[in-house]
């Protein structure tokens, strides 16, 4: 396996002043991606199905609509190649305007899509079509985001402000609740069936203009402007990708395999679990919907303190701590369905949304340090959005093709125990990161 880059690369005075600017900056697109995201998310657990998808059998209706849940993450590899060869070539920050653009184009097109009813099987295909632009979109999200704050943090804090936009996939679905909540409370379940389920779609038209304007502000990356504004500037490989794939293979499958189980949990708790508590279990929506928030408000409090630490003490203790805790707790976490007890409940998943932060959190600074910086916005993006499809993307469909045939709640933390064990597997197997600085 080829040497952890070891060149330290030092902002100028401007840019470290600049460093919580440009954290704050890549955390409201993250956020507004990821509230996009989780909007389709609970539609699809809550609504979608039905509207895109008419069936008399209500698995086979859920199983679509998460079927289309799972196609945007078909379609993240695309991003991974199209976003990672522009931030890598071009700029990270130049990449996370148009990924924005491209989410807030295709989430927008989804509030305004005419359903089964109306279009026949147009509708259905229309909103798969747009489902993969949004994957496109998320593919190159993520690891611009972190990589543009991290290379902006001044020494002995990358961590720390690397984890800060990684606050918006949990920031994200407390705001995708807090619209769809009130929204569902005011015009009823019946309204919101019909028509209101538009609403949290449309409302991003705002999010994203805002997003726009504070990503357009902050500068671009001083490692990148080190590495390409020189008299003999080091560019980027022409496929960065194929590059990767070809001197790092190890450090890819391994990245992919330390951040798979995280995935698991969260799209497990954030997304399927709001669809079978509700219809497997009889547990109120309502019920699902706080206890998923409280857990990510939980997992959001610890998540800068954990990120923190982690710049002192190395990004691979915390990471192992977080991959054990949820092993463990996987089973006891899903077992509290059975319960159908609102507190059992919002117990079991605060737990285990606490240990899902301790390995996301350090996460961000480690999977960037793994790469060398001309190919690093390509290989942090595609082992995040390879843990992604394969650990989160699928889950859904995995987790109700699994329930159709065994109707225990266990059964999902068999599921989710069994891919937490291959991330400790892959942690275990790769090195710590934190002494080895950005290189040029």
């Amino acid at each position: 396996m080829p040497e952890l880059p070891t060149m330290t690369v030092s902002p100028q005075r401007s840019e470290k002043t600049e460093a919580p600017k440009v954290a704050v900056a890549s955390l409201v697109g993250t956020t507004i991606e990821y509230y996009d995201f989780a909007v389709y998310g609970t539609a699809s657990a809550l609504v979608l199905g039905p509207a895109f998808f008419p069936s008399g059998n209500a698995t086979l209706s859920s199983l679509a609509a998460f079927l289309t849940f799972s196609a945007a993450f078909l379609s993240r590899p695309l991003g991974v190649v199209l976003f990672g060869t522009i931030g890598d070539r071009l700029g990270r920050r130049q990449a996370l305007v148009v990924s924005l653009l491209l989410m807030g184009v295709a989430t927008v097109g989804v509030g305004l899509l005419p359903t089964y009813e109306t279009a026949g099987l147009l509708a259905p295909v229309l909103l798969v079509t747009l489902r993969l632009l949004q994957g496109v979109s998320m593919g190159g999200e993520w690891g611009g985001a972190v990589l543009l704050a991290a290379e902006h943090a001044p020494p002995g804090r990358r961590a720390l402000y690397a984890s800060i936009p990684n606050i918006g996939p949990s920031l994200g679905f407390l705001l995708s609740t807090a619209v769809i909540l009130p929204t569902m409370n005011i015009v009823g379940m019946e309204g919101f069936t019909d028509w209101a389920w538009r609403i949290p779609f449309l409302l991003s038209t705002v999010l994203v203009v805002v997003g726009l304007w504070v990503r357009a502000t902050v500068s671009e990356s001083p490692v990148f402007k080190a590495r390409t504004h020189t008299p003999q500037p080091e560019s980027a490989p022409r496929f960065p990708l194929g590059t990767l794939v070809k001197q790092y293979p190890g450090r890819l499958l391994l990245g992919t395999g330390a951040a798979i189980g995280g995935s698991a949990v969260y799209y497990l708790t954030i997304v399927y679990s709001l669809s079978y508590g509700p219809q497997q279990l009889g547990i109120p929506r309502n019920t699902m919907l706080t206890a998923a928030s409280i857990g990510a408000a939980a997992g959001i409090a610890i998540t800068l303190p954990v990120a923190r630490l982690s710049d002192p003490i190395g990004r691979r203790p915390l990471m192992l701590a977080g991959a054990v805790g949820s092993v463990v707790w996987a089973i006891p976490m899903y077992a509290s369905l059975s319960s159908r007890n609102g507190l059992v409940i919002t117990g079991a998943y605060t737990v285990g949304l606490m240990f899902l932060a301790l390995m996301f959190s350090p996460v961000a600074a480690f999977l960037p340090e793994l790469f060398p910086a001309r190919m690093r916005y390509t290989g942090a993006s595609a082992a995040f959005i390879l843990a992604n499809t394969f650990g989160g993307g699928f889950a859904p469909s995995v987790a109700t093709w699994l329930n159709s045939h065994w109707e225990s709640p266990l059964v999902l933390g068999f599921y989710t125990g069994g891919l937490c064990l291959v991330s400790l597997l892959c942690l275990l197997a790769l090195p710590e990161t934190r002494e080895h600085e950005f290189d040029a």
